[in-house]
């Protein structure tokens, strides 16, 4: 079992950056992929990025590549999402997941759920 809890999101303007940060309980933690999905209001929920458990591995959405950044530390149970250059379609409620089949893609593959954070980015 593995409890996952998002933090870092808040109101930043357009071209701003944040980071989040997803804590996980547990002694385990290094032996999950994690993934960072979003849900914008009226959307189903979507991919944005993924990472494995060594962190050699790192599939990015398109529309996030170049300006996101995921990143791990087992030592501390915590997975980040450095957000660059954010734009207004970037706001959304982010949410970790933690899953046993590789940094994929699909939330499907993910066993493990926080309850979300949200972002907002203004124009």
């Amino acid at each position: 079992q593995v409890q996952l809890v998002e933090s870092g999101g808040g109101l930043v303007q357009a071209g701003g950056s944040l980071r989040l940060s997803c804590a996980a309980s547990g002694r385990t933690f290094s032996s999950y992929a994690m993934g960072w999905f979003r849900q914008a209001p009226g959307k189903e929920r979507e991919f944005v990025a993924a990472i494995n458990r060594s962190g050699s591995n790192t599939p990015y959405a398109d529309s996030v590549k170049g300006r996101f950044t995921i990143s791990r530390d087992n030592a501390k149970n915590t997975v980040y999402l450095q957000m660059n250059s954010l734009k207004p379609e970037d706001t959304a409620v982010y949410y970790c997941a933690a899953g046993s089949r590789g940094a994929a893609v699909l939330s499907s593959l993910y066993a493990y759920w926080g309850q979300g954070t949200q972002v907002t980015v203004s124009s």
